[in-house]
């Protein structure tokens, strides 16, 4: 609720990184295939991708209307899809952060990109 992410020691519980950018409340995490990345999805109607080593944001993926329920990497980790309330799914090129596609049609908001 603190617009933030944490990154802990699954073994200590110590944190490790403190993610901050997003303007409204996180609703998920994912790390990427490789454990280099992690991708948020927020209230703030974005997911923000972030490197691990740094603690940096490489990427704000935007053009939900609504808020990005969750956000999960491909199993190569070339690209990000994303679930909304706003009823869509959408598609992410990781290398870019640029839009692939989006999934309409959904009566409901999309809960989870898994």
């Amino acid at each position: 609720m603190d617009k933030t992410a944490r990154v802990r020691d699954a073994k200590t519980g110590r944190q490790i990184l403190l993610l901050r950018g997003h303007a409204g409340e996180v609703w998920s995490a994912a790390f990427s295939p490789d454990g280099r990345r992690v991708v948020t999805s927020s209230f703030d109607k974005t997911a923000r991708v972030w490197d691990l080593s740094s603690a940096r944001e490489l990427m704000v993926l935007s053009g939900h209307r609504l808020t990005v329920n969750s956000a999960e990497f491909s199993p190569d980790g070339s690209r990000v899809v994303t679930a909304s309330a706003d009823h869509s799914a959408r598609i992410w090129d990781v290398a870019t952060g640029a839009e692939l596609m989006v999934m309409n049609g959904h009566r409901l908001e999309v809960n989870t990109a898994t």
